[in-house]
């Protein structure tokens, strides 16, 4: 290599990588040359690079190759003799910042999704809670599989694992289809993404809504519903990893390290949010607002009396997210949500327009084992752009996830089209 050519390693400190542990699993296809590329540039990109093959990998390369490319041991035994007390798997869990499987075969993809752990790779893999990103590579066929699509989905959304997916070319085999390894380049820009997704709303001042408003009746009884607040929970604690300035007003009383404040009526809760919304870049209401309260409420306990019938008058709640979506400055997004026991598309893309949001997200509440007070839901989530995208039933935070960069790409093409303060 000629002096001019020879890179300057001094430029590599402030790449995003620098100072970062990965763990790169090789599963055993013919792609798993394309990971000695792969290793180098992570390493050269200033990260920390340890490396697990399973058995099968060692078939198309050896540990070797990758001890000399990371400068780090290569591992490829589960019960392999150490002087080190602590258990090889647990190790490596603990240190990673990011574990990327590549290639990431059927095989290795079937075993994850079921949580089969026959080999330090799954291993590992199961005991770290470091975020996993995976490079699917094999026969188009495979890939095409109902299993194989079925444990992609369950990675993706139940467990939140970032699919690179692979390119369509000719496969090892001679078989033309989807199936190759994503480029390197591709990987390189998931694992920093990955990283750093964290910081995407780093800045930004995220006001979110949780749980469900309770109208008094008398000092015991209230008009409410079925909202546990798990949903907009979830949004304020993915907002909060990303780097935001989070503030929640529930109904339900959580211990967060940000600011959480506890309301319990429509009200209440209108009251709060107004104070709160001209200084926050976006609000998610995700809570469910009661749209009616008693006219009058008993300052004593209701009592029973002869009459077989009681009759409780109601006057309408003010509709917060309209009244919001009315004054929102132009850099503003408003999140709505929508919750639908009929015509769930229909419905929810009429309060998107009607009532000015930028986004609303719409959930059938006839399907059972989902939705209030569930863990897990699937929404529909609609943009004042006409786009449209479905989410399968997933984790709660999973959705979160996921709308926090809607939010992040709503912010920046607002930044970008000069819609600033």
């Amino acid at each position: 290599m000629k002096k001019e050519d020879k890179p300057d390693f001094g430029e590599f400190k402030a790449n995003p990588l620098a100072d970062k542990t990965i763990v790169l699993g090789v599963s055993g296809g013919i792609a798993a040359y394309k990971a000695c590329d792969l290793a180098s540039l992570m390493r050269h990109a200033g990260a920390n690079v340890h490396t697990i093959l399973t058995p099968a990998a060692t078939q198309f390369v050896s540990a070797l190759t990758f001890q000399t490319l990371t400068r780090n041991q290569a591992h490829c035994q589960q019960f392999a003799d150490d002087i080190d007390w602590r258990p090889e798997h647990i190790d490596l869990a603990q240190k990673a910042d990011l574990f990327v499987i590549a290639p990431a075969t059927a095989n290795i993809i079937a075993k994850l999704a079921s949580g089969i752990c026959d080999d330090l790779l799954t291993t590992t893999v199961l005991a770290t809670k470091a975020k996993v990103l995976l490079a699917p590579a094999m026969n188009p066929r495979m890939l095409e599989h109902p299993a194989t699509q079925n444990n992609l989905a369950i990675l993706e959304n139940q467990f939140r694992y970032k699919i690179v997916p692979p390119e369509t070319g000719e496969v090892a085999c001679g078989d033309w289809g989807a199936g190759k390894m994503a480029s390197l380049d591709s990987i390189m820009a998931a694992i920093q993404g990955q990283l750093f997704s964290h910081q995407t709303l780093a800045g930004k001042n995220i006001l979110v809504t949780a749980g469900g408003t309770r109208e008094p009746i008398d000092p015991v009884r209230f008009i409410g519903n079925k909202s546990s607040g798990k949903m907009g929970i979830a949004m304020a604690d993915a907002a909060y990893a990303r780097g935001a300035a989070v503030k929640l007003i529930s109904t339900v009383a959580v211990d967060r390290p940000y600011p959480v404040i506890v309301v319990e009526t429509a009200l209440e809760m209108q009251e709060v949010v107004e104070g709160e919304f001209d200084s926050c870049d976006a609000l998610v209401m995700t809570a469910a607002v009661a749209d009616f309260r008693p006219l009058a409420v008993s300052v004593q306990k209701i009592k029973k009396n002869v009459s077989e019938d009681f009759t409780l008058e109601l006057t309408k709640n003010p509709d917060i997210l309209d009244l919001l979506g009315q004054i929102k400055r132009p850099d503003q997004v408003i999140i709505g949500f929508a919750a639908e026991s009929e015509e769930l598309l229909s419905n929810t893309a009429e309060k998107l327009q009607r009532k000015n949001l930028d986004v609303i997200v719409g959930n059938d509440i006839s399907v059972p084992d989902i939705g209030f007070g569930s863990d897990d839901n699937a929404v529909v989530i609609m943009s004042v752009s006409a786009e449209r995208e479905t989410l399968p039933r997933m984790p709660k935070r999973a959705i979160a996830e996921h709308l926090c960069d809607v939010i992040s790409q709503a912010l920046l093409e607002k930044q970008e089209s000069g819609l600033t303060i």
